[in-house]
């Protein structure tokens, strides 16, 4: 029941769609109308406020890190692990899935890194260093995003949490997949970069 529980809190955080909220409560429309059409930090950037885009950032972590934080908490143990699997599984498809926007939503990356640091702190440093320095390097936002999810993966199992492992993989592999049409602009050398003309 635990998992169930915690699944259900994952959920229903991760899918709360802040990046709409704020550009609506700013007075600047649909953010779902400009850019990639989602509700992540990087269209909200697309706007040209990089307020509501860092708030948008910041909001998307913390919805990935409160569940599995509090299942964590509430469930001690081995049961407690499991629970922050399945909370950090949730929010992860909330953010992307939303029932509130007919289950179109964004693409999990900073919810993603909330899970990780949620999950353990190894595992958030890990996937942080790698997005940071992949967007300092590259400044495309989908790579980073994409080599960070991957990254947090591969740490789990490094840094002694074996038990995060799937999970992680699994949003992993959730988060490829829904950057599809990015690798497709990627292997052409067309994704836009971060500040570049087709981005602003």
């Amino acid at each position: 029941m635990e998992a169930i529980y915690a699944a259900i809190l994952g959920y229903a955080l991760g899918s709360i769609p802040f990046g709409l909220l704020l550009t609506k409560a700013a007075g600047m429309g649909d953010v779902r109308d400009i850019g990639s059409g989602n509700i992540g930090a990087t269209n909200v950037l697309r706007t040209g406020n990089k307020g509501l885009a860092a708030g948008t950032l910041l909001l998307d972590l913390v919805k990935g890190f409160a569940p599995v934080f509090i299942a964590g908490q509430l469930w001690p143990g081995e049961a407690g692990q499991v629970a922050m699997a399945f909370a950090a599984g949730a929010a992860v498809l909330g953010h992307c899935f939303p029932v509130w926007l007919k289950f179109k939503g964004g693409k999990g990356v900073a919810t993603n890194a909330g899970v990780a640091f949620g999950l353990a702190w190894p595992i958030g440093l890990a996937y942080a260093g790698i997005w940071l320095s992949m967007l300092a390097i590259f400044r495309i936002s989908s790579l980073a995003g994409m080599s960070a999810v991957v990254a947090a993966a591969a740490a789990a199992p490094l840094f002694g949490y074996p038990q995060f492992l799937p999970v992680l993989a699994a949003i992993a592999g959730l988060i490829i997949y829904l950057h599809r049409e990015n690798i497709g602009r990627l292997t052409k050398g067309e994704e836009p970069k971060i500040g570049g003309k087709k981005d602003a």
